[in-house]
């Protein structure tokens, strides 16, 4: 008898095994064709594919065939091959270069590392080919590509996440209360360290509009270091948006509907090179985001000479007009839970005071007005969560006008 409820009870186990293997075999099947049908969605069939010294593979696509083409929403939209108007008063002479400026030896820098190995034919986009590896990074395949709700620094009244241990910290310049129609900046490049994957360390302008909370509409551009998103620690140029402050819509660069590339020679999420290196060569990129006043469509330009191409007007509820409010600087994600702060870098990783050459900078910074013109900004305000850990200092003078340095080391002597 017992012999029987024995062997009844280790049949029964050995179903329960093998139901438990059979489920798990079907999951990974499902995940695996989800993943597939994902990357078909992403990479699109390409009229030439150049690899990268770095790994990725850049394919280079026909301008119709850009991921945003697939959505209800995009069916009848007719792409915008240039913008109708193009703001005032840039800085254009060699004091003012809006490109990566020369290196120590007089060579002309190459703004991403991938043009090493070719370009793309006109009439296509750069789009760097999403791996497997990269979806299967993620928390899931839904959420790859995107930012975590309140990931925007709130100046006059931060959030208490915003200030605790755990989450998003900043160093910021900003302008609120007016009406902006754009905004420029030219960013020192380094190559923060990052202390765990699943951090980032980034450098920005943010264009906002709505409420923080509920209905915020972002539009953002710059550098940024993201093992989880890329699989490296390369600093690589990206744009970033959303019309329902993070909760549903947007994404990085093309990886969801959204931005509409016209440009053959800048990818998004690709390797910028080179880098500022501490007390040797420094390295910087310009980037400027506007509304095109005739079209509604927001522009994003990257140096003097790439106009790589815009965010429609209808993405967006509260930038329909103009955005309330711009800020531009640093954010990085400390997601420690020892109560020890993390050692993700910000920046250059080092303090505003040192200065040029050791600490990062944001030169030149200018707001769009109503009349399409490139204006200073006005009553700029300054907010960082905790000053020992990540810290700014603004200045103006003749040659960077509008400036301030920024960053810092994270986990240090004062910032536990």
């Amino acid at each position: 008898m017992n012999f029987n409820v024995e062997m009844s009870a280790f049949l029964v186990l050995l179903f329960l095994i093998s139901l438990s293997g059979a489920v798990r075999k079907e999951s990974m099947v499902t995940q695996k064709l989800e993943v597939q049908k994902h990357l078909n969605r992403l990479n699109k069939p390409a009229v030439k594919s150049i690899k990268s010294p770095d790994g990725d593979i850049i394919d280079c696509v026909h301008v119709s065939h850009q991921p945003s083409f697939e959505h209800p929403s995009f069916k009848n939209h007719t792409v915008q091959m240039r913008p109708s108007y193009h703001p005032e008063g840039l800085f254009k002479d060699g004091k003012f270069s809006s490109t990566l400026k020369s290196g120590s030896d007089g060579s002309s820098p190459i703004p991403q590392l991938w043009h090493l190995s070719g370009k793309c034919p006109e009439g296509t986009i750069p789009i760097r080919r999403t791996k497997e590896e990269d979806l299967l990074r993620a928390s899931s395949i839904k959420s790859y590509g995107k930012k975590h709700i309140k990931s925007v620094p709130k100046p006059r009244s931060a959030e208490p996440d915003l200030i605790s241990q755990n989450g998003h910290q900043h160093a910021i310049a900003y302008v609120e209360g007016g009406q902006y129609y754009g905004a420029k900046a030219t960013i020192n490049v380094w190559e923060p360290k990052i202390q765990q994957s699943n951090e980032f360390s980034l450098s920005q302008l943010w264009i906002l509009g709505g409420d923080f909370n509920s209905d915020l509409n972002s539009i953002e551009a710059g550098w940024q270091v993201s093992p989880d998103l890329y699989g490296d620690h390369n600093t690589r140029l990206f744009t970033y948006w959303t019309s329902d402050a993070y909760q549903a819509t947007g994404c990085y660069n093309l990886l969801c509907t959204g931005f509409i590339q016209i440009n053959n020679e800048i990818a998004m999420g690709a390797t910028i090179f080179p880098l500022s290196s501490y007390q040797g060569s420094q390295y910087d990129i310009s980037i400027l985001v506007w509304k095109d006043p005739k079209e509604g469509n927001w522009w994003m330009q990257f140096g003097n000479n790439y106009v790589l191409g815009y965010w429609p007007g209808f993405l967006f509820s509260n930038l329909q007009d103009s955005a309330s409010m711009v800020e531009w600087g640093g954010e990085v994600v400390n997601s420690e839970n020892d109560g020890m702060h993390t050692t993700t870098q910000m920046g250059s990783g080092h303090f505003p005071g040192e200065g040029f050459g050791k600490a990062s900078y944001f030169r030149n910074i200018q707001v769009v007005d109503g009349s399409n013109n490139l204006r200073p900004p006005q009553d700029v305000g300054i907010y960082t969560e905790d000053d020992n850990c990540y810290t700014v200092q603004l200045g103006n003078n003749g040659d960077w006008g509008n400036y301030f340095y920024y960053g810092g080391p994270g986990r240090n002597e004062k910032c536990p």
